[in-house]
């Protein structure tokens, strides 16, 4: 049937077209049915239903629908029923707990890269593995697949390397170090990078504080070989996008399945053309890996599954106990990061992890031959790192006269003042990306919060542990209610407990 189009200028995530609901029985569908809408290009949408909005004979038309066929205005689309994709039985399967094999997980794929399944389905896929998993075959098949049903960036230089943190800690602007670092080496470091899931600011956040991210692969690919390195987003190119999908259903859900986390990583580092990875797994009770052992396990997998995909891999577990330096949110850790590329001036927790991460590339990239640390070392003491920011900055389309001294900060601001004396003993990195989010990060840039007592330093009773800072004042009142629900440093004396409690055993 052919029907006449209107164009609805609204984003839904998914193809979906809204038809009257006459049309919709004449054609033997009902709502939530699949239909096929061909222009010059045809694609699958689900089909939803009005008695009111739209007379017969008229198509409502998303705004992702109307992109995709390049609908131009006046045209007429022809609407026929179509059948469910055969990746709902797959879904199934896995839901069933059974393994899917390697056709499977392709045909699984190229619907979520085509549009294929409704957020519902795709939902349904990403809950199976979180609750049934998958062994390393199917994670290869899936990693694959993810390469496959995208583009592949291919350099005329040589090595590449790359880097990626399996996150879960605040405060990580390690990259922000270690890709100009790599790069002032003569090395080719393309980083892509995500935006935050459930934390307070991903790479990519960080970086459009100084640059465009939403770049192409050939763009990457010709800034990488230009000046070394990008640090880029990469949701803005087609490299693994069926990553991308998934990271979209992840996130209201707040799960990270342990299978999507190494099939995601090495599909995207396969796809950059990466040759040699490091991969940085922080450790500790309120991370993603929680002990060494798991961190241990993650790492064996991640190297069996370079080794299949011709990757060479190096994992490092990390601590994670606290905040990577002391900034949390897009602008302030900017701020820091530039702080130490300007003046060497910093965090030793930020330098350690920074130079670290980066040796061990600098030693797989063959530059360097076991002293990779020193190596970075003086590449950042010596300005070699921040010339080579600049330079990237510039590429990237920012300006690179930006220094730490001109990043904007948000002008709202609290002092959260410790409610006893004793020592910071803990963090509550949760609570902490808690508060940085409520305050606004990372889509307020510069919302987020400044810790000033770090794990083992003196606190007086009234005095500053963290300042947060805000854009908006709503919402800085919001991140003090969210402050006040549970503390995010643990302030304790020395002497935690006393047995027996003198206050009660008394000498009579």
């Amino acid at each position: 049937m052919k029907f006449k189009v209107k164009n609805f200028d609204i984003e839904v995530k998914e193809y979906k077209v809204v038809m009257n609901v006459l049309d919709v029985n004449e054609m033997g569908l009902v709502a939530g049915d699949r239909a096929k809408v061909k222009n010059k290009e045809s694609i699958t949408a689900v089909v939803d239903t009005t008695d009111t909005m739209l007379p017969q004979g008229v198509v409502g038309i998303y705004d992702e629908v109307w992109k995709k066929l390049r609908i131009k205005k006046g045209e007429e689309v022809e609407i026929l029923p179509a059948a469910q994709p055969e990746s709902i039985a797959l879904i199934k399967k896995k839901m069933d707990g059974n393994k899917l094999n390697k056709d499977d997980l392709h045909a699984i794929i190229q619907d979520i890269v085509d549009g294929n399944l409704t957020d519902a389905e795709l939902t349904a896929f990403v809950t199976s593995t979180y609750i049934h998993g998958m062994d390393l075959d199917e994670i290869e098949w899936m990693t694959r697949a993810m390469v496959d049903t995208g583009e592949r960036i291919e350099f005329d230089k040589h090595p590449v390397v790359d880097k990626h943190s399996i996150g879960g800690v605040p405060g990580n602007k390690v990259s922000l170090l270690v890709v100009p670092i790599v790069a002032a080496a003569g090395l080719l470091i393309p980083k892509t990078s995500s935006r935050a899931i459930t934390g307070a600011a991903g790479t990519a956040d960080l970086m459009e504080v100084l640059a465009p991210v939403s770049l192409s692969a050939s763009e990457i690919k010709d800034i990488t070989e230009k000046v070394g390195g990008v640090i880029a987003w990469g949701g803005a190119t087609n490299i693994a996008p069926a990553d991308d999908e998934i990271i979209e259903v992840e996130y209201p859900l707040s799960i990270d399945p342990y299978c999507q986390v190494l099939a995601s990583v090495m599909a995207k580092k396969c796809a950059v053309g990466a040759e040699a990875v490091v991969i940085d797994i922080p450790t500790g009770s309120s991370t993603k890996v929680r002990t060494v052992e798991d961190g241990r396990k993650m790492a064996r997998d991640f190297i069996e599954l370079g080794e299949r995909m011709g990757i060479s891999v190096e994992c490092v577990m990390t601590y994670g106990g606290g905040p990577i330096g002391r900034t949390i949110g897009p602008a302030l850790e900017v701020q820091e990061a530039l702080c130490v590329l300007e003046s060497m001036k910093g965090p030793h927790s930020l330098i350690e992890k920074s130079t670290s991460l980066a040796g061990i590339l600098l030693e797989m990239g063959g530059v360097a031959q076991g002293t990779g640390k020193a190596a970075a070392e003086e590449i950042l003491r010596s300005g070699k790192a921040l010339r080579k920011m600049k330079e990237i900055i510039e590429a990237q389309g920012g300006n690179p006269e930006i220094s730490s001294n001109t990043i904007k900060i948000g002008d709202k601001k609290t002092d959260w003042l410790s409610p006893r004396g004793g020592y910071a003993i803990e963090f509550d990195n949760k609570r902490l990306i808690e508060i940085a989010r409520a305050a606004g990060a990372p889509a307020d840039k510069g919302a987020g919060i400044v810790i000033h007592k770090k794990r083992g330093e003196a606190v007086k009773k009234g005095e500053t542990l963290i300042t947060i800072y805000a854009e908006k004042a709503w919402k800085l009142e919001n991140a003090i209610k969210e402050a006040q629900r549970k503390e995010p440093v643990i302030i304790e004396g020395m002497v935690l407990e006393r047995v027996p409690d003198v206050t009660e055993t008394r000498i009579r």
